[in-house]
């Protein structure tokens, strides 16, 4: 074989592996994850969604904040969902079949099974316009003042985890809820960030919030419920089972219970617990 055909040969093998390495690079597509996070988790997990794809390149995630009790029911009726992380217990063990039938009442299965486990701590905090118009500066004063008919109350719907932490405080306090809310004295919130931003615009002279959306807000919190008003705010986190994706996803969550995610997490007051 002359020189001139193996230099043929030669450049017919390069062209062809370029051609391979063009088509092969064209079809590869990004990983993508959908993640179902609670409101509250708005600009923490947006943050570190960000810095995690700058990182992963090849992974795209995609989000859907809402109130948890919303996020269920989505992923209850058919929504595509890899991740799903509630602000309250209630809503993921409605979707797990190894919960309580107490509670999971119509037998659902979405969590995948052994990738539940709980991810953050928040508290419930009673968050003030700027100013503090009504010099609310406790839940003891929010009581009184509510009790005398004085001060309107932002508080979260009774589907959602912010307004049942809420049921329970105004329960703690002896306070009917029902009375409160007939004689004018409460507004609600679809969501954490509806409330949030009742007390924002001073349209309410406090509301019942997370201590983290108090903080993105840059509101003033006057102060923090204890585990004997409304017991302990934990977020739990789980793969659903109809995922697309479960290696992906449980990459992005160890990510989210690393160094990174903790970092991010704490700043704006969460505690990790994972």
């Amino acid at each position: 074989m002359n020189k001139t055909i193996v230099r043929l040969l030669s450049l017919c093998l390069a062209v062809c592996l370029t051609a391979f390495g063009a088509v092969a690079m064209s079809e590869s597509q990004p990983v993508e994850i959908i993640v179902f996070g609670a409101a509250s988790m708005t600009e923490t997990l947006t943050a570190l969604g960000d810095a995690y794809m700058a990182e992963n390149p090849d992974v795209s995630i995609v989000f859907n904040f809402d109130s948890s009790g919303t996020l269920k029911t989505q992923i209850q009726e058919g929504a595509e969902c890899d991740i799903f992380i509630s602000a309250g217990q209630r809503q993921m063990n409605q979707l797990d079949k190894d919960a309580s039938a107490e509670v999971n009442t119509e037998g659902l299965d979405f969590v995948l099974k052994g990738s539940r486990f709980d991810i953050l701590e928040n508290k419930v905090a009673l968050a003030v316009p700027e100013g503090n118009p009504a010099q609310i500066n406790s839940y003891e004063d929010m009581k009184n003042s509510l009790e005398a008919g004085e001060i309107l109350l932002a508080m979260g719907n009774s589907d959602v985890p912010v307004g049942q932490y809420t049921q329970r405080i105004l329960a703690y306090f002896e306070l009917a809820e029902e009375d409160l809310a007939a004689n004018g004295l409460i507004t609600y919130g679809s969501n954490v960030k509806e409330v949030t931003t009742q007390v924002s615009e001073a349209t309410v002279d406090c509301g019942i919030i997370y201590q983290t959306d108090a903080f993105s807000a840059g509101l003033t919190v006057v102060d923090t419920a204890t585990a004997e008003m409304c017991g302990q705010v934990i977020y739990p986190a789980a793969i659903m089972n109809v995922s697309r994706n479960p290696e992906a996803a449980q990459a992005f969550l160890d990510y989210l219970t690393g160094d990174a995610g903790d970092e991010v997490f704490e700043a704006v007051g969460f505690t990790p617990v994972a």
